[in-house]
């Protein structure tokens, strides 16, 4: 297995304009601020944090729908820049939380398969579009009859199972799977990530996962950001964060999770205020305004990581 990263983002941001008048400056809505990651062939690269945390930002800044701030984005030794877009982003697909809403309810399931060949691939003939999408139905677990009817036939697992196909369909190197089991029944959603894992083996494919779910988090994933609004606050494997984790931030997430065990006593760290505007996040540490263990240059500085397998954002960590 290759030791060198198929995707590596250094200082990312994304920030928007937002509001502002004929006499009212816009404000600024800094959604992500200064993420470094490094994606890796057949590895799971899991970013989690509450609502409003900047993960779908990533997600799109990842898929180039969106372009950075500022940060550079670099796919397999290639910079990403306007003009080597078109080309990255086949190496690039998303797979999204709603599988009833990412399929076109008017276009059969083998339309919606062959649709990125048409546009990517005008080379092809109509045949071999058919027999990779075909192929391609099976390798997600769907039979051949599926080929011809539409999504409103199908449950959500399947239609979830649908989506990756199309994902696949390009054959990316990199696959940005934003809440992909988040609108699943429970029963359902291990078979979605067993799926996700077998074909992860079997293509050596990078997953950016992105969930808020740590339970289904530590079922999948190899390394691990936390973020709050928008910075990344922790990061390491997914075995140290579960087992050691060092922001406060990060100890009470793990408090909230359920866990499966009822001789265990609950552990709820139960956070105090409001999760802060994203218009106007505080000056020093992010977190600052709802953590215990607090101090005065919280307050002012904004804590960096340290170079270290196991890094995190924090002046008084755990």
């Amino acid at each position: 297995m290759t030791h060198h990263p198929i995707m590596t983002a250094h200082d990312l941001a994304r920030h928007y304009e937002v509001g502002g008048g004929i006499l009212r400056k816009p404000q600024t809505l800094r959604a992500v601020q200064s993420v470094d990651f490094q994606l890796y062939p057949g590895k799971t690269l899991a970013v989690v944090g509450e609502s409003g945390c900047g993960k779908s930002t990533l997600a799109r800044l990842v898929t180039m729908i969106e372009e950075p701030t500022h940060g550079t984005l670099d796919i397999d030794g290639t910079p990403v820049k306007s003009e080597t877009w078109a080309k990255l982003r086949q190496t690039v697909q998303i797979v999204f939380q709603d599988p009833y809403g990412s399929l076109n309810p008017r276009q059969r399931i083998g339309q919606i398969l062959m649709e990125p060949l048409i546009i990517n691939r005008p080379e092809m003939t109509a045949s071999d579009r058919e027999a990779k999408a075909r192929e391609m139905l099976t390798l997600v677990g769907l039979r051949p009859e599926h080929f011809d009817r539409y999504p409103h036939m199908f449950s959500g697992g399947q239609r979830q199972r649908i989506a990756i196909a199309r994902g696949l369909m390009l054959d990316p190197k990199i696959l940005v799977l934003d809440e992909p089991v988040s609108a699943l029944d429970v029963s359902i959603q291990s078979s979605v990530l067993n799926l996700l894992v077998e074909l992860q083996e079997r293509l050596n494919l990078a997953y950016l996962f992105i969930s808020h779910d740590l339970s289904v988090v530590r079922h999948i994933a190899d390394e691990v950001i936390v973020m709050y609004l928008g910075r990344a606050l922790e990061r390491g494997s997914k075995d140290e964060i579960f087992a050691n984790p060092k922001h406060p931030y990060t100890k009470a997430l793990l408090s909230a999770t359920p866990v499966a065990d009822p001789t265990r006593k609950p552990d709820r760290i139960k956070l105090k205020g409001e999760l802060p505007s994203p218009l106007n996040v505080p000056n020093g540490c992010p977190f600052a305004p709802r953590c215990w263990k607090v101090t005065d240059r919280c307050r002012t500085e904004v804590p960096t990581f340290a170079d270290t397998s196991h890094q995190v954002a924090c002046f008084v960590p755990e």
